[in-house]
């Protein structure tokens, strides 16, 4: 028998079945595709998302390591100018003993003048003098001496050098002697 001979109606039929079959496919096939392609829209998405936060990661810690750097760039400098900061101190203690006033007056005015620079710059002295507590994590003790009074035990005897800070980095620690 032939299509010809066939009811029509019946040939119909089988077709829009089989349209309807092939549209189900069809439709399976395209929501398959859909679910694929969120899945890897969602996993791009997570991928960019941590990648943009590594690299604001990464910004921020070149900019904080540049800020470190200018700060302490000018250490190796301000290391070789305490000596001359220590030397100022011993001169200005020694001017004093002297009668002459505009000699001590004078060298006050430069000593000021570099410790003012070098405070601008970050340099400041660390506070440190006697009868203080000694604190291993601040002072450095160069030796240790009998105390003169029992309230001096374990405590700053003598400034030996002051210690300085570059910012927020200590930069050379106050040598002292400490009563035992």
């Amino acid at each position: 028998m032939s299509k010809k001979d066939k009811n029509p109606e019946v040939v119909v039929d089988e077709e829009v079945q089989g349209n309807a079959q092939n549209n189900s496919e069809a439709q399976t096939e395209n929501v398959d595709v859909v679910a694929q392609l969120q899945s890897e829209l969602g996993t791009e998405k997570d991928r960019y998302l941590r990648l943009f936060a590594e690299f604001e990661n990464y910004k921020k810690r070149t900019s904080k390591e540049r800020i470190e750097l200018f700060k302490t760039a000018s250490q190796d400098v301000m290391v070789s100018v305490l000596p001359v900061l220590d030397d100022f101190d011993r001169a200005l203690k020694e001017l004093e003993k002297n009668s002459d006033e505009g000699l001590f007056v004078g060298v006050e005015l430069i000593n000021n003048k570099l410790k003012e620079v070098l405070r601008v710059k970050g340099l400041t002295a660390v506070d440190t003098k006697q009868g203080d507590v000694f604190d291993a994590e601040i002072h450095e003790a160069v030796t240790q001496v009998p105390a003169p009074s029992d309230d001096l035990k374990g405590k700053i005897i003598d400034v030996l050098e002051r210690g300085y800070t570059l910012g927020d980095k200590v930069i050379r620690y106050p040598k002292v002697v400490i009563g035992q």
